[in-house]
């Protein structure tokens, strides 16, 4: 199967730091992919490589089944990116850097397209270092979008960006994906990945910890309990006659799928002890089960 992005025990050292150490994902056309990680983790530096811009040490680089360093001029055109390095020449405004770039390119998107989607009509003349970080970010965005890309990789897209910003580049990532699209997208935010993400890669310490749907992540069924008041995590195991852990002093992790029955448990053991139920959610999130997973391989490393 031939995909959009795809790296194959793909490694990057800097002398005796292996940066990315042997990973492998991919990304189909028309899917969203979300590189997770802390900092440090190789995230840029494999979507680095994937565009060409570093050689791997070793393993292969794949754009369109192109070589992005041997086929670095074809990768480019039909490729778009946002990278945390780079900007634009301080005295230009959106509308000129939108304008020389549309040159490059043979049938580009229309700007004046382009500075509506992204909402930059308002600051399209403005030079850019008197720009908002977030009207910077959405400028780079409309940059990548130029050339009609196949495939869009975006590093931190959401970086600086105010709230409206964020709801127009969640509408945009849809549309891509909607059009046939390929993105990979790093990101620390992990609600911004659980919004748009078909699947999620977590890299740590430059390798891959776990990947796959939101729900392969998400772990087995269970009823993860927030209430208005401590109560005793034994009791309220003895009722459900399952494993009761507490994630903190007002949220209870229960071992048990969810159902009418255990709910109407829950709830009359509650109401025993005057204590409301404040929400109920039936797998961890992605943010819970993230921390789960990379403080599990640090305590490894650790010991």
């Amino acid at each position: 199967m031939s995909y959009a992005i795809e790296a194959q025990n793909l490694a990057v050292a800097y002398g005796e730091l292996r940066a990315v150490d042997g990973v492998d994902f991919h990304v189909g056309y028309g899917e969203v992919v979300s590189l997770l990680g802390p900092n440090g983790a190789g995230k840029t530096t494999a979507v680095e490589t994937l565009l060409g811009f570093r050689s791997p040490t070793s393993g292969n680089a794949r754009v369109h089944g192109l070589d992005p360093v041997r086929d670095h001029q074809e990768v480019v055109l039909r490729t778009g990116a946002l990278l945390q390095r780079g900007g634009v020449w301080f005295p230009m405004s959106p509308v000129q850097v939108l304008r020389l770039t549309s040159s490059y390119y043979q049938a580009p998107r229309d700007v004046n397209e382009l500075l509506d989607l992204l909402d930059l009509r308002r600051c399209a003349k403005t030079p850019w270092r008197r720009l908002s970080g977030g009207e910077q970010q959405r400028t780079l965005l409309a940059l990548a979008l130029l050339g009609r890309p196949k495939a869009l990789l975006l590093d931190e897209p959401t970086t600086a960006v105010d709230p409206e910003g964020r709801q127009v580049i969640r509408d945009l990532i849809k549309n891509e994906r909607d059009r046939g699209c390929a993105l990979l997208i790093t990101t620390h935010e992990l609600s911004e990945a659980e919004r748009v993400a078909d699947r999620v890669v977590v890299m740590n310490r430059g390798h891959i910890v776990v990947q796959g749907t939101l729900d392969e992540l998400s772990g087995s069924p269970e009823m993860i309990l927030e209430v208005s008041s401590p109560i005793d995590p034994t009791a309220l195991s003895a009722v459900l006659s399952c494993a009761v852990t507490l994630d903190g002093p007002l949220q209870l992790r229960c071992d048990t799928a969810s159902s009418p029955e255990k709910i109407s448990l829950v709830t009359s053991y509650l109401n025993s002890v005057n204590v409301s139920m404040t929400s109920l959610r039936t797998r961890a999130s992605l943010e819970e089960r993230y921390l789960e997973l990379i403080g599990n391989e640090n305590s490894e490393v650790r010991s």
